[in-house]
C-alpha cells in the first residue's frame, strides 16, 4: 500500500496505477478504523479494480468544545487493516496540506445542512461538504463508499453531487453493529462499560420503530413517541433529536408509508452518537 502525504504525491500514486476503462473506489475516513469501515472497504475491493482510502481528521467539521483534539488516531493500526483489506493507495495529508494559509472557501448545501445533525451542530455539514468535494477533486473517484449509520451526511453529499454535476456514484453500504446491537462507531471507545450498556437503549428504540412498521403502523408520531418510552427507560441517555424524516431531504414526515428515515441521536455520558433505520416503502 503506498501512503500519499501530499495532494501532488497522491495524484501521482493513482496516475501511475489507473489504465484505461479502471474504476476507482475511494472510502474516505477519519481513522480509529473498525469492521464498519472494514465492510466499505470490501464494498470497495468488490466493485473497483483500484482501491483508496483516506485517513484525515478534518478540523472544520468539528464546533467549539466538540472532540476534535481528543479524536482518537490511530494510525498504524489503521494502515494494518487497509493493508489486510488490499488497499493500494492511502491519502494521510496534513491539515496544512487540505486548508493551505488564506484558505476560505467553504462548500454549503443550503437547506439539507441545517437539518438533523446539522440544526445541533451548526456548520458541520459545510465542513463535511467541503472537505468531499476536495477529496473527490484530488483522488478522482468514480464510486466512493459511505455508511448508512452516517445518513445525514449521505443525504448532504448526494445533493452536493447532484448540484455540482459532479462524476462520481455515492455507494451507501449498511450500517455494522456490534453483537448486541449497538452501531460501530470511532467514538464508542469513549463509552465506559455502564455507559456502553446505556447507549443499547437507542438500537433497542429503533428496532422497535421497524416492527411498528412491519406490522403496519405508519403513523410517524405514534411510532416516536413508542421510541420516546423505550428511550425514557435509561433516563442517563439525553436525546439530542429522535426524527421522522425523508431520507433525501430530511424534512419531517408524518406518515413512513413511502418509506422514511428513523434518525436518533443522543449523549450518553459525555459521548454523542447516533444512529439510523431505513423503513422501507409500503408496496
Amino acid at each position: 500500500m503506498h501512503i500519499a502525504r501530499t495532494i501532488s504525491e497522491m495524484r501521482v500514486a493513482l496516475r501511475s496505477r489507473r489504465v484505461l476503462n479502471h474504476t476507482v473506489g475511494l472510502v474516505p475516513t477519519m481513522g480509529a478504523l473498525h469492521d464498519g469501515h472494514r465492510s466499505l472497504l470490501q464494498a470497495a475491493r468488490a466493485r473497483c479494480d483500484i482501491v483508496a482510502a483516506s485517513i484525515f481528521v478534518n478540523p472544520l467539521q468539528f464546533g467549539p468544545n466538540e472532540d476534535f483534539a481528543r479524536y482518537p488516531r490511530t494510525f498504524e493500526a489503521d494502515c494494518r487493516m487497509l493493508e489486510a483489506e488490499r488497499v493500494d493507495v492511502l491519502f494521510a495529508p496534513s491539515a496544512e496540506e487540505i486548508y493551505p494559509a488564506g484558505a476560505s472557501t467553504v462548500i454549503c448545501v443550503e437547506g439539507v445542512r441545517d437539518r438533523l445533525d446539522g440544526a445541533s451542530r451548526p456548520g458541520h455539514f459545510d465542513g463535511v461538504a467541503t472537505i468531499v468535494a476536495k477529496l473527490f477533486h484530488i483522488v478522482q473517484p468514480e464510486i466512493a463508499f459511505f455508511g448508512q449509520k452516517d445518513a445525514a451526511q449521505v443525504a448532504v453529499l448526494r445533493r452536493m453531487v447532484r448540484d455540482l454535476n459532479l462524476p462520481v456514484e455515492l455507494a451507501v453500504c449498511p450500517t455494522v453493529r456490534e453483537a448486541d446491537g449497538l452501531a460501530m462507531s470511532s467514538r464508542n471507545r469513549y463509552l465506559s462499560p455502564d455507559e456502553r450498556r446505556q447507549a443499547l437503549v437507542l438500537s433497542r428504540a429503533l428496532q422497535t420503530a421497524e416492527t411498528l412498521a412491519r406490522r403496519g403502523e405508519s403513523n410517524a408520531a405514534r411510532l416516536l413517541d413508542a421510541m420516546r418510552k423505550i428511550v425514557a427507560a435509561e433516563p442517563a441517555v439525553k436525546i439530542d433529536y429522535m426524527e421522522i424524516v425523508d431520507a433525501h431531504t430530511l424534512l419531517p414526515v408524518e406518515d413512513t408509508q413511502a418509506g422514511a428515515l428513523v434518525a436518533v441521536a443522543a449523549h450518553v455520558g459525555a459521548t454523542r452518537l447516533i444512529d439510523n433505520v431505513l423503513l422501507p416503502p409500503v408496496v
